[in-house]
């Protein structure tokens, strides 16, 4: 590594060169030592709901123009904006006299300091509550919104973190990669840098040391950050870097190894208009449909029939291909407004996913009747597969439920127990998808949004791949696909090492569908099961990719 480099966890692949730009200043409050009148508090109180309403509602409609994970985030977001529990907080605190922008900041100390002591999910929307509170009191302020400002030249993006609106509404051609000293890699930061088709790198410490303007030069792969390298060398290799990126763009499919072993490439979508995005891209059809889009901002369960109406948009965007729908994926940091459900000491491990049917049945029945309602005429058979199921009980009862609809039933495998009893669970569905984004960080009890952590959190971890090839493993036995959906499938050398340990298709951002297909058409199967087994012996992620790159680069 270049001594005036420093290193992170890489996240996209890819080489991008240019100046530093940071995220702009927050807005400064200092409170003066002098009370709201009580006559004054009701009008204060109201002066801050209004904010808040007037930041979800500019979030919300940031959503209505995204697609996929940047509308789920954004909405997600618009949703703490609006949280009664902190909305509620803030107005006890103007009750006792307390400025509307000082509530704002103290209400947020408040539920930040909670939500770090919970830990996991929670701990991971800690950077979004801090987001919204630096936007309301803005409002509140009568100044401009923070975040990022838009860049006169190709810029790359350096912060200590970014939260969702940040990182959303980027333009990839002003914004040419993203750099943070915090994250991980499955956090929002680098999934939506990765639908976005810009290098990222996480977790870099000392990144404050690289000022606004220092050129510098990203290596997505390595997770190396040159500052101020050799400017005609830098855009050489950006240059060498942007030639293979459009070679790989050039790919068309099917999803194939260079000897002809057949590995579906498939798509994650949230809504009709991403699906319809999707098709855009080389991608055989959907291999993970995140329903919560149509649940997380509503006052009341969607209806069977407004279920129904959203799923078969998707299904018509691909119609006659593949589309897999997981049901919802809910509680723990998505909350859905129309259940009651008891504070959670740990909500990573609580009821979230299939376990909300255990509470209340009715949603998952009525979610199962309006995909199969969607099926109805369809030139497929929509896969439907249930989140968090840890045994083999709980596959066999879901199954069943799905099979009486017509539909085809399958799983997630992303809690560890459910990938060592992978022989017993696949033995009553019809296939499975891996989601190694909460595979790896239940696996390696380390929170996905911990710097300090991200080599833990890294999808290279070779013990997560090891309980990959177990399933793998069953799968091919079983003669039953075994599918990965997680964050790993958008890695083009990461992709060759799954299919070396027996996975039959790959899941991710449509963006990232040409790279992988390319990669893996220039490999062949001895090759992918060479590099599976480089990885799976070696000791940390970066021996694995070392290990890897030396067989397939």
């Amino acid at each position: 590594m270049p001594p005036t480099a420093l290193k992170g966890t890489p996240v996209v692949g890819g080489i991008a060169y240019g100046p530093a730009l940071w995220p702009g200043e927050r807005p400064a409050f200092t409170p003066d030592s002098a009370e709201i009148p009580e006559s004054e508090r009701d009008a204060e109180a109201k002066r801050f709901a209004d904010a808040a309403a007037a930041v979800a509602g500019r979030l919300r409609d940031r959503a209505s123009a995204s697609t996929g994970v940047a509308a789920e985030v954004l909405s997600a977001t618009a949703g703490l904006a609006e949280d009664r529990g902190w909305v509620g907080a803030a107005k006890k605190l103007i009750a006792k006299g307390a400025q509307a922008p000082a509530a704002a900041i103290a209400a947020t100390d408040e539920f930040a300091a909670l939500f770090t002591k919970l830990g996991g999910l929670m701990a991971e929307r800690v950077t979004d509550l801090h987001d919204v509170r630096d936007r309301v009191v803005a409002e509140l302020l009568g100044v401009p919104e923070p975040g990022v400002p838009v860049p006169d030249t190709p810029s790359i993006l350096v912060a200590d973190d970014l939260a969702p609106a940040d990182t959303a509404g980027l333009d990839p051609a002003l914004v040419i990669a993203l750099v943070t000293r915090l994250g991980g890699p499955t956090s929002h930061t680098a999934i939506i840098a990765r639908q976005l088709g810009i290098p990222c790198v996480v977790a870099v410490a000392d990144l404050a040391e690289v000022g606004a303007g220092t050129a510098i030069l990203v290596d997505g792969t390595t997770g190396v950050v040159e500052i101020e390298p050799d400017e005609e060398q830098s855009r050489s290799r950006v240059d060498e870097s942007r030639r293979a990126a459009e070679a790989a763009a050039t790919w068309s499919g099917p999803g194939q190894t260079a000897d002809g072993h057949t590995v579906a490439i498939l798509a994650n979508v949230a809504d009709g208009t991403s699906a319809r995005a999707a098709t855009d891209h080389p991608v055989e059809g959907v291999g993970l449909f995140r329903t919560e889009l149509a649940f997380l901002d509503r006052a009341d369960e969607p209806s069977v029939d407004e279920q129904a109406a959203l799923y078969r948009e998707v299904i018509d965007a691909f119609e006659g291909r593949k589309v897999v729908i997981r049901t919802l994926d809910a509680g723990s940091d998505k909350p859905l407004k129309f259940v009651s459900q008891e504070h959670e000491p740990n909500p990573a491990m609580g009821v979230r996913g299939n376990r909300i049917a255990s509470v209340h049945p009715d949603i998952r029945t009525h979610q199962l009747d309006a995909i199969a309602r969607a099926a109805e005429n369809a030139s497929a058979t929509p896969w439907v597969m249930a989140p968090m199921i840890a045994g083999a009980g709980e596959a066999e009862e879901f199954a069943a439920e799905v099979r009486s609809r017509g539909l085809v039933a399958g799983v997630m495998i992303e809690i560890p127990a459910a990938a060592v009893l992978a022989p017993a669970i696949l033995s009553k569905v019809d296939f499975v998808s891996i989601g190694t984004n909460d595979l790896t960080q239940y696996t390696m009890a380390a929170d996905r949004m911990s710097a300090e952590l991200a080599a833990f959190t890294d999808p290279w971890q070779p013990a997560v791949l090891n309980l990959v090839a177990n399933v793998a493993r069953t799968g091919k036995e079983l003669g039953k696909p075994v599918g990965v959906c997680g964050e790993a499938a958008a890695d083009p050398l990461l992709a060759c090492v799954l299919v070396g340990l027996g996975v039959t298709s790959l899941s991710s951002a449509p963006v990232a569908a040409a790279a992988v297909g390319a990669r893996l058409a220039q490999t062949s199967s001895d090759q992918c099961r060479e590099a599976a087994d480089a990885a799976l012996a070696a000791e940390d992620p970066e021996a694995a990719r070392t290990a890897v790159a030396a067989i397939l680069l």
